[in-house]
């Protein structure tokens, strides 16, 4: 349960129990320049030191030297900045709490409130978790789903969500991140809907049993680090774009010599599909891979172009042409950072932190051993794993765009314009309407597709579900332009700047491009999702004719 006493004040340590208390009017002494304590939500800070260093010049300190500055700090500063300056608290406003008389009979709790308020999570701002962390009733999260939330969020909010901006900022996640996250029980999620407790010895955060864990975990998982607003906490992620492949198709050799070092996170992998002249055309791709003569090896050449995680990555999960054109020449190798594969980290308009690069290979000497499945059927794997992209896809653009309802909600409860809140101007208010609306409807969608795939074997949801989630993907990220668009609008030029108030609208707007068109452009996605589905109904119009002649259908 949250312990948050008021909307759009997220939850801040609160002060010691035997920190000092002031009054008021103690505090009220204290008004000089060589002497200044203020009052900011309760607490009492001795800012006579921090005069010189305040951004916006001393002055503005002075102002409200002895005063309750709360107001003032909560208009132009986000509540969590305070973390940063808990070493000029000295104390708090009020008196120490009176002992309970003797015999005194405590107050009866509200037994239905109560059942109500165990199921509350979060900060309760309006629209800015799930319904199911705000009292909603849900057939798909269950108890595990409710410990393993728990601890991802523990892990974010101390792990994570206090750097981001810095990590952002210098475009670089700290290589050590990896291995918290795999000793925490979560980074081995990654790979999918299922806990590889073959390939680790470490069980799952949240104390859950690692049968237990489901799809539904796996949407927690991805929902909870994209509630972080930056690319250096999907980053995290982003071995989960690689691994797949290899688990589903690499031979014994490649699942030992790969998965153990990976969800360890001793080391990072990267896919690496797309081209500079082949995006959505996967088909096209014109990277090669031949046979040197003593055939022990593929000679590699090529070039690989918006790479995700590319950076960071030892290994590269590889899409290259070992036969003729077309989607039927393609296959798959596992290739080691090393002589033939260099890197060059690419300037994209987001996503800073992710470690987008270009990867190039020349004369790349790689091992036959490390040929992923068949040779010539990467299209087929290729193809079996963007269901799971797109999914992980939607999963955080959907996530983002209610962080842009959450960020908005919060700012309108406390900036005031023309006399009176944001909040209370009609036109604010139906902004934040029309960003729910579309944010609620595709977490409906997302919810009730990953029930699809929680209760269909893996070939099957590929077939059924595969024109439906391209299609839940553009839905999703033309949900988080819109949604990006309003909030910036809502908070002004706030999201015009990076850093501040509107530090996480104003980096979110930069990020939309990285949701529209990566994993499929939307205009891909559209086509594809209505072909596919043209393709279903005929084969369902055959099933049935099928079936009431007696023959057994095939999917």
């Amino acid at each position: 349960v949250s312990t948050q006493s008021t909307w759009g004040e997220p939850n801040l340590p609160h002060p010691p129990l035997n920190m000092k208390q002031f009054t008021a009017e103690q505090v009220a002494s204290h008004n000089s320049e060589k002497d200044i304590w203020i009052i900011v939500n309760g607490n009492v800070y001795d800012v006579t030191k921090f005069l010189a260093d305040h951004p916006g010049g001393k002055k503005v300190l002075v102002n409200v030297a002895g005063k309750d500055a709360t107001k003032q700090f909560n208009m132009f500063h986000k509540p969590e900045v305070l973390r940063k300056y808990d070493h000029l608290k000295i104390g708090s406003i009020g008196k120490p709490s009176a002992k309970p008389q003797a015999g005194a009979k405590p107050a009866k709790p509200d037994a239905a409130l109560a059942a109500f308020g165990a199921n509350l999570y979060g900060d309760l701002i309006p629209f800015g978790d799930p319904a199911w962390y705000q009292g909603w009733n849900t057939p798909y999260f269950k108890d595990s789903h409710r410990r393993w939330r728990a601890a991802i969020r523990e892990f974010t909010e101390k792990n994570v969500m206090p750097h981001a901006f810095e990590w952002e900022e210098a475009k670089l996640v700290p290589k050590d991140m990896w291995k918290k996250a795999a000793d925490a029980g979560i980074l081995q999620a990654c790979i999918g809907p299922f806990w590889p407790s073959k390939f680790t010895s470490v069980v799952p955060a949240g104390g859950l049993k690692p049968e237990e864990y489901d799809a539904f975990h796996e949407l927690v998982l991805v929902d909870e680090f994209s509630r972080v607003a930056s690319s250096s906490a999907l980053a995290l992620l982003g071995i989960g774009l690689g691994l797949p492949p290899i688990y589903y198709f690499g031979s014994d050799y490649i699942q030992q010599k790969v998965l153990p070092s990976v969800l360890s996170g001793d080391k990072q992998i990267s896919l690496a599909i797309t081209e500079p002249s082949a995006g959505s055309d996967v088909a096209n791709i014109k990277t090669t891979a031949v046979k040197s003569p003593c055939g022990k090896y593929y000679i590699v050449n090529g070039e690989k172009k918006w790479i995700t995680l590319g950076h960071y990555a030892d290994f590269f999960t590889v899409a290259v042409r070992t036969g003729p054109a077309g989607a039927g020449g393609l296959s798959f190798l596992l290739i080691e950072r090393g002589p033939g594969c260099t890197t060059r980290r690419m300037n994209c308009q987001g996503q800073w932190a992710a470690g987008t690069s270009y990867v190039y290979f020349e004369d790349c000497k790689v091992p036959v051993e490390n040929l992923i499945g068949k040779e010539n059927d990467g299209f087929k794997y290729i193809m079996f794993n963007f269901n799971h992209e797109r999914w992980t896809i939607c999963v955080q653009g959907n996530r983002l765009a209610r962080v842009c309802i959450e960020e908005s909600f919060r700012h309108a409860l406390k900036r005031e314009t023309f006399g009176k809140k944001l909040i209370d101007h009609p036109v604010i208010r139906y902004k934040i309407a029309q960003m729910t609306r579309h944010v609620e409807a595709s977490q409906a969608w997302l919810e009730s597709t990953t029930y699809q795939l929680t209760t269909m074997p893996k070939e099957t949801s590929n077939k059924l579900l595969g024109g439906s989630i391209a299609l839940m993907k553009a839905q999703v990220s033309q949900t988080f332009e819109y949604c990006a668009r309003e909030a910036a609008q809502i908070f002004g030029g706030l999201a015009y700047t990076r850093g501040g108030q509107g530090e996480k609208v104003e980096r979110l707007y930069r990020e939309v491009r990285g949701y529209a068109i990566p994993g499929g452009s939307e205009e891909i996605m559209l086509d594809l999702g209505v072909r596919q589905a043209l393709g279903l109904y005929r084969m369902m119009q055959k099933a049935q004719t099928d079936a009431s002649a007696g023959t057994p259908a095939k999917l």
